[in-house]
C-alpha cells in the first residue's frame, strides 16, 4: 500500500513532538466515510479509482435512464416535472461527488494547513479550545450519519408500504408499485427485470445518500476547525483569550511585558488571518459546485412541491415526494447554519477587540489591534458562487423562492 508523505509527517508530529494528530484524533470518522465512497484524498489506488467510476456510473446511469423515457412517452408537462423533480436531486449528487474527487489536492492541502496550525498551538488552553471544536465536529458527524440512516429507513418504508397494505388491507384493484414514482426506461421487459431495475434505483439512492453524509460531514469538520481558530483568537465566551492575557500582563508590569504583549497580539492577528484565509480557500474551490447544487435543488424542490400538490390523494407518492423535499431542505439549512457560525465567530472576535481597553496599550501594539478592528468593520461572510451569501436568512430565502415558483406553476395548472 502506498502512503502519502503527509501520513508520515503526521505520524512524526504525533510520536516525536507529542502534538495533536489531525487524522487520528479529529477526522477518524470522516476518513472512514470518505474511504467508503472513494473520496479520501490519500492512497488513491487503482481499486479506489475503479470504485469512483462504479459509484459515479450508478448515479449518471440512473439519470440517463430517466431521460430515456422521453423517447417512449409523450413529452407532457406532467412527465417533464416527474423526471426533472428527481434528476435535479441526483444531479446535485453527481456535482458533489465530482467536485470532491477532482479537488482531492485541495482537500489534502486543507488538511495539511490545519495540521500546521495544530503544530503551532502553544499551551493547554489553546489545545482545549481546538479539542472542543474537534469534539463538536465529531458529534455533528454522528448526527449527520443518524439523519442519513433515518432518511434511508423512510425510503425503505415507501418501498415496502404497498406490499404491507396488500396484506393488511387487500383491495380488488392493484396498488401502484413504488417504482412508478420514478420515471425510468431501460428498453427491457419491465416485469421480467423488475428486481434488477429496482435494485438500480435503490443503489443510486443509497449511493447519493452516502455521498451527502460523507462530503457534508467533512465540510462541517472543516468549518468547526475554522471556528476553533477564531476562538483561539478570543476568549472562550466574551473576551479573547490572547488579548485578555496580553492585557493582564500589561497591567502587571508595562515595561517588562511589552515584548510578550506584542507577541501575543501578533499571534492573535496571525491566527485570525489564517482562519479567514482557510475559509476563503475552502469557498473559492467549492463555491462554484455548491452554487450549482443550490440551483438544481431549488428547481427540484419547486417541482417536487408541485408533484406533492398534484398527488395529495396518493399517500405513497406524497410521502415519497415529501421525503425528497425534506432531504434537500435539511441539507440546505444545515449547510447555511454552519456557514453562519463562521460569520458569528468572526463577529465575536471583533466585539472582543472592540470591548477591551485597547487604547491603553503602547502605540505599536495598538497598530496590531487595529488590524483586527479594520477586518471587523466589514462582516466576514461565506459567499458561494459570488452571489449566494450562506447564512440562515439566505436558506429561508431559497425555500421561500421555491414556494413562490411552485405557486406560479400550480396556478397555471389550475387555469
Amino acid at each position: 500500500m502506498n502512503f502519502h508523505p503527509m501520513f508520515f509527517r503526521q505520524m512524526y508530529f504525533c510520536v516525536h513532538e507529542k502534538m495533536i494528530c489531525l487524522e487520528t484524533q479529529h477526522f477518524r470518522v470522516n476518513r472512514i466515510l470518505l474511504l467508503g465512497v472513494g473520496l479520501w484524498p490519500y492512497q488513491r489506488s487503482p481499486i479506489v479509482k475503479l470504485q469512483f467510476i462504479l459509484l459515479l456510473g450508478v448515479l449518471i446511469s440512473f439519470i440517463i435512464f430517466q431521460f430515456t423515457t422521453f423517447s417512449t412517452s409523450k413529452c407532457t408537462t406532467e412527465h417533464i416535472i416527474k423526471v426533472f423533480s428527481i434528476t435535479c436531486f441526483f444531479m446535485c449528487n453527481v456535482i458533489e461527488y465530482s467536485s470532491f474527487w477532482f479537488n482531492a489536492d485541495i482537500i489534502r492541502r486543507m488538511l495539511e494547513q490545519l495540521q500546521d496550525v495544530y503544530n503551532e498551538l502553544r499551551d493547554e488552553k489553546e489545545i482545549a479550545i481546538i479539542e472542543k471544536y474537534g469534539s463538536k465536529a465529531k458529534c455533528y458527524t454522528t448526527v449527520f450519519i443518524l439523519l442519513g440512516i433515518l432518511n434511508k429507513c423512510n425510503l425503505a418504508v415507501v418501498q415496502i408500504l404497498p406490499y404491507i397494505q396488500n396484506i393488511v388491507l387487500p383491495k380488488n384493484e392493484s396498488r401502484l408499485n413504488p417504482s412508478v414514482y420514478v420515471a425510468r426506461e431501460y428498453f427491457t421487459d419491465q416485469k421480467k427485470y423488475f428486481y434488477l431495475t429496482t435494485l438500480h434505483t435503490l443503489a443510486a439512492s443509497y449511493v447519493g445518500n452516502a455521498l451527502m453524509i460523507a462530503t457534508g460531514a467533512m465540510l462541517i469538520a472543516y468549518i468547526q476547525h475554522i471556528c476553533g481558530m477564531f476562538s483561539i483568537a478570543r476568549n472562550k465566551i466574551i473576551y479573547s483569550y490572547r488579548i485578555e492575557q496580553a492585557m493582564n500582563i500589561l497591567q502587571k508590569d508595562i515595561l517588562k511585558s511589552k515584548n510578550k504583549v506584542y507577541k501575543e497580539i501578533a499571534y492573535a492577528v496571525d491566527i485570525h488571518r489564517k482562519a479567514m484565509e482557510f475559509a476563503d480557500f475552502l469557498i473559492s474551490n467549492f463555491g462554484g459546485p455548491y452554487f450549482s447544487m443550490i440551483m438544481f435543488g431549488l428547481i427540484g424542490v419547486t417541482l417536487s412541491l408541485y408533484r406533492a400538490a398534484s398527488h395529495s390523494d396518493n399517500i405513497e407518492q406524497l410521502f415519497f415526494t415529501l421525503l425528497m423535499i425534506k432531504t434537500f431542505n435539511a441539507y440546505l439549512f444545515l449547510g447555511n447554519y454552519f456557514a453562519q457560525e463562521i460569520t458569528d465567530h468572526n463577529e465575536y472576535v471583533f466585539v472582543t477587540v472592540y470591548n477591551v481597553q485597547w487604547y491603553v496599550f503602547p502605540l505599536h501594539i495598538q497598530r496590531m489591534i487595529l488590524f483586527l478592528l479594520q477586518r471587523g468593520i466589514k462582516a466576514f461572510q461565506i459567499i458561494i458562487g459570488g452571489i449566494f451569501v450562506a447564512n440562515m436568512e439566505s436558506a429561508a430565502a431559497v425555500l421561500s423562492t421555491s414556494i413562490s415558483y411552485f405557486t406560479v406553476l400550480y396556478s397555471m395548472r389550475e387555469n
